[in-house]
């Protein structure tokens, strides 16, 4: 007998699409379950002013078409105008601005180094509203790259939230127990995603056996004791922990080399993936809450109005290994054990 489960359509609060070939390529993966998508602006050159945004958005929805809502974001920088920041987002250009510490991760290398020379901008969104949504790493090279997660929140992020309370701020793609445990102490303003692939992994799974490039990401993966506190979290009902995928495309070229780029694309097959965690965990009925509910609350948003189901197969199901895009092929994200549920 067939099991399904019918849920408010999904979104996904941290995703990243690129731009030309490869949004035209990988684009229609999230649309397809997804009704809306918090769009990360770390292109080359980087998304940095409303009118940037606004251009994005127009190529991102030539690509997916009018049944996908792409909620854009501004790329911070130590010259980053307050003033358009809050323009934009009167105007309903941008939803929330992200903050990279410089050379954090994919196309960094603009962000902050001083966190003091953009405390102006950081005033003026919490005046207007407007959420930080931040990378949570430093890039000093005398911390351990597992450790550095947790010394974003002693050095930079706590300072923040202290210096400037009513800012609201999401914590993006927590890897440790260290960030659940900061979220959970905080009773206003801040929030946390939490991505697919650091549901499944650890960094065993990274390195054990030879390196999987395709399982290096960045925050990369940590401990199995960080991996269960982020299912516990995911699962527990908390509306302070949402899903954001952070899928990142890479080419295959770009992933298996001497320097590969960091990345998991797990846009095609997330929704199988987290009902077989949240199933596993004895948490179906809190999928909902983490995929649809958590995420708008927070943002201020209207929860979807339209509704998707999720069917579990007696026999398990299969996805393509890599999705073709104009500029090279993109390996889907492997979970590692057999998938049963599918959208419908």
């Amino acid at each position: 007998m067939t099991q399904s489960i019918t849920r408010i359509r999904p979104d996904d609060w941290h995703l990243h699409l690129r731009d030309g070939a490869m949004l035209a390529g990988i684009a229609p993966e999230t649309a397809r379950h997804f009704a809306r998508a918090i769009i990360m602006p770390n292109l080359v050159p980087p998304v940095v002013r409303g009118a940037d945004a606004d251009g994005y958005r127009k190529r991102i929805l030539a690509t997916t078409g009018p049944d996908f809502t792409p909620l854009m974001t501004l790329y911070l920088t130590e010259e980053t105008d307050p003033a358009d920041v809050v323009a934009a987002h009167k105007a309903g250009i941008i939803t929330a601005v992200k903050m990279y510490p410089a050379g954090a991760t994919t196309n960094s290398a603009s962000g902050v180094r001083d966190f003091d020379r953009v405390r102006g901008v950081l005033e003026a969104m919490a005046e207007a509203g407007i959420p930080l949504l931040c990378h949570g790493e430093v890039t000093d090279h005398s911390v351990d790259i597992f450790d550095r997660e947790a010394v974003f929140i002693d050095r930079v992020l706590d300072p923040i939230r202290r210096a400037t309370p009513a800012l609201r701020v999401v914590m993006e793609h927590i890897t440790t127990s260290d960030a659940v445990a900061y979220v959970r102490s905080q009773p206003e303003n801040l929030g946390a995603t939490i991505t697919t692939h650091h549901l499944v992994i650890n960094r065993n799974h990274i390195l054990v056996g030879g390196i999987k490039p395709h399982y290096y990401c960045l925050p990369v993966a940590k401990r199995e004791t960080h991996r269960v506190a982020l299912v516990d979290a995911a699962t527990s009902g908390d509306a302070r922990f949402f899903l954001g995928t952070d899928s990142a495309p890479h080419t295959d070229d770009a992933k298996e080399n001497a320097c590969g780029c960091a990345g998991c694309f797990t846009a095609t097959n997330t929704l199988s993936i987290l009902a077989h965690v949240f199933e596993e965990a004895g948490a179906l009925d809190k999928l909902e809450g983490f995929t649809s509910r958590n995420g708008p609350e927070f943002y201020r948003l209207p929860v979807n109005t339209g509704t998707l189901t999720l069917e579990k197969s007696v026999t398990p199901i299969s996805y393509p290994a890599k999705i073709e895009t104009g500029v090279g092929p993109v390996t889907v994200f492997d979970p590692g054990f057999p998938l049963f549920w599918r959208v419908l």
